[in-house]
Order: structure tokens, then C-alpha cells, then sequence
């Protein structure tokens, strides 16, 4: 496989190279800031993903967020994929399919769900490398990538053989659903932070008499030795009363109830269920494989869009520039061996060859048996 495509560009003229790429915004974000980015995405006229995509860049270290995606992305990765034509494996593929490379390639795939859009250039040379083009730079409204993320001048990439850009126009990702979410985890995670400093420690109240101000210095240098609790001092004639909200709060509970909640809303975005990755009071067996039904069918679901997007004639036309006999074959994935589901269909599908004859292609692609 050493062969190079005719139409791929030459080393120096990479499109990734022209591009004016600038770091992520780390400022403050809060709820405001994903208002306004949304804005600006969404406009007719002038559209612009960059603070969009900064604030994402932001929200994908939140810790729960990050789990709950590479779950679902694993679960595509995690299969089996192969090519083949005329219904036989190719091996010509099998070193590809197995090469890093490629799984970034699936991921990369993957990732688009949530982002919105993904860019991939691949390099010309004997064997399949890529980079990945800045999603910032990626304008699908205009069909440019631009040279600075905020500009509108740039290089037309519809044409380019090398350049693959993946995902709809007006599509923004799953992460636009889940930032405020995380938004808001952060101010409770703030505020529980906060409850903790204050009342995780004793209150320790002194009283003095107010005329004695010898005891009142000498107290005073005893409560700065004996450490950083909150200390008051009052005078004996004074009435003092703290409320410190342990009434409804005694134990933090509020906070991590909402954190909680938050938690689950992400997890519902990217799984469609919360019991597949914690566990609550209510959660029971019955639950917990209705919640993993649901998964499978987006499991299944993210296979199909990732079998489509592989078998796409730019992704095809690119890997016969690196040589390989794409002509008449297709990407596979082996077939998910979720016994409880096929189960089911067996008992459906016997019933129903009785009465009529099902090809042999259905029984091969659905039980993956020749």
C-alpha cells in the first residue's frame, strides 16, 4: 500500500498549516457566557462557533461529563469492525482496522455527535495520517475553514480531496445541551465548597465582659494559637443568634442533592439513562435493564452512524489514495451479541419464517451466521 493518490495536495501546501490557531479560552464562564455563545453560533448572517467551542473545551473536564462520554464513545470503539466485498472479509484492511490511527479516526467520528462538526486532513505519504483540523476554524455555514476563528476568509474545502468535514450546517452538538448543566454543577460544587469552610468546623463563642478589656485581649491571642475556626467574641450584655441553615441543610444534603440532578441531566444527554452509571434509592433490577435497553438501542444506533460515515466516498476515496482496493466493499461492525435482544428476535423471526421465506442475507445480518 504505497501508492499516493494523484489529487492529494503536496506536503506544503496543507491547508491545517495556513491557519492563524489560537489556544482556548480558560476565562470565567458562567450561564451568561453560553447565552451569548449560543447567540453568536446561531446567527443568520454572521455565524461563529469559536466562543461556543472555547466554552465546550472548557466543559469537557468536568469529571462526570468526561465518564459518561468516553462510555459512549468506547462502546463503538470497543467493537469489532472489518471490511468486506461480496460478503467475505478483506484482510487487505485488517492492518488498518487495527492501527491507532484509524480509532482516531472512529473517534473522531464519534465526536461530531457532540460537537457538532469535525475536520480531519489526511497527509499524503504511503501509509494513512491525518491531522485534525481546529473545530473553531470549521465554518460549514460558508463551506470554509477559516483562517482565524472569528474571521470569514478562508479556503473552500467541499473540493479538496484531502479534507474530510463532518456533520450538519445548523447542527451545534450534544454539548450545547449539557453546558449549562455543568455551569451550574460548578456554582453548587462553589457553594458546597463554601458550606463546608464554614460549617464543617465548630462555631466557638467567647464572652467577655465589656468594660474587662485585659480578658478580652488575652482571650482574643488564645483563639489566634488555638487554630482557624470561626471564633466570635461578645460581649456578656449582648444577644447573638447565628443562622447557619442546619435547620433544612444539617449535613449538606441540598448541595449534593443538586449536584446530583445535574449529573443525571448530563447523563441523560449522552446516554439516555442514568442507572447504567450510578446508582439511586429506587434503582431496582427491572429499572436498571430498561435503562440498559435504552443504551443498546443508542449503542446500536451510534454503530449504524459510524458504519455510514466510514463507508462515505470521501473517507473511501481518501484510503484508495493510500493504495487500498476500496472498489465494491463496504465497512462492517460484527454484530452485538446482546443475547437478551436476540432472544426476543429469534422468537419473532421463527414465528414469522412459518409463513414466509426470509433470505439468507437477514439471518446473516442479523445474527452475524452465515
Amino acid at each position: 500500500m504505497t501508492k499516493t493518490h494523484k489529487n492529494f495536495v503536496k506536503k506544503e501546501d496543507i491547508v491545517i498549516n495556513e491557519l492563524n490557531i489560537r489556544s482556548a479560552d480558560r476565562g470565567r464562564k458562567d450561564i451568561s457566557t453560553w447565552r451569548s455563545a449560543l447567540l453568536s453560533a446561531e446567527s443568520v448572517y454572521f455565524p461563529n462557533r469559536s466562543q461556543l467551542y472555547d466554552l465546550y473545551a472548557d466543559v469537557v473536564l468536568d469529571g462526570h461529563l468526561s465518564g459518561v462520554i468516553a462510555k459512549r464513545i468506547d462502546a463503538v470503539l470497543n467493537k469489532e469492525v472489518y471490511f468486506e466485498r461480496d460478503g467475505q472479509r478483506d484482510p487487505h484492511f485488517d492492518g488498518l482496522v487495527r492501527s491507532l490511527d484509524f480509532r482516531k479516526v472512529i473517534r473522531t467520528i464519534m465526536e461530531t455527535q457532540l460537537w457538532g462538526v469535525s475536520g480531519i486532513e489526511f497527509i499524503p505519504g504511503a501509509a494513512l495520517a491525518f491531522e485534525l483540523i481546529p473545530r473553531k476554524h470549521i465554518k460549514p455555514e460558508l463551506g470554509i475553514i477559516a483562517y482565524e476563528q472569528t474571521g470569514s476568509d478562508g479556503i473552500a474545502y467541499e473540493q479538496l480531496q484531502q479534507v474530510w468535514v463532518m456533520g450538519e450546517t445548523r447542527d451545534l452538538g450534544l454539548l450545547l445541551k449539557c453546558a449549562p448543566y455543568c455551569l451550574f454543577k460548578r456554582g453548587g460544587l462553589s457553594d458546597w465548597a463554601e458550606y463546608i469552610e464554614i460549617f464543617g468546623q465548630p462555631v466557638r463563642i467567647i464572652r467577655y465582659d465589656s468594660y474587662d478589656e485585659q480578658t478580652k485581649v488575652e482571650l482574643k491571642k488564645v483563639l489566634d494559637e488555638s487554630g482557624s475556626s470561626l471564633t466570635l467574641m461578645l460581649p456578656r450584655q449582648a444577644d447573638f443568634e447565628i443562622k447557619d441553615g442546619k435547620q433544612s441543610n444539617s449535613d449538606g444534603n441540598l448541595q449534593l442533592s443538586f449536584i446530583k440532578a445535574l449529573n443525571e441531566e448530563m447523563s441523560i444527554i449522552i446516554l439516555g439513562n442514568t442507572d447504567t452509571t450510578t446508582s439511586s434509592d429506587s434503582t431496582g433490577y427491572a429499572q436498571s435493564k430498561v435503562h440498559l435497553e435504552q443504551q443498546y438501542e443508542i449503542t446500536r444506533s451510534d454503530i449504524a452512524f459510524t458504519a455510514a460515515m466510514l463507508n462515505d466516498a470521501k473517507f473511501l476515496a481518501v484510503l484508495a489514495g493510500y493504495g487500498y482496493p476500496v472498489a465494491g466493499g463496504r465497512f462492517v461492525f460484527s454484530k452485538d451479541m446482546d443475547i437478551d435482544y436476540l432472544t426476543q428476535r429469534i422468537a419473532i423471526d421463527t414465528q414469522v419464517s412459518q409463513h414466509i421465506t426470509l433470505p439468507e442475507s437477514y439471518w446473516r445480518d442479523t445474527y452475524g451466521i452465515e
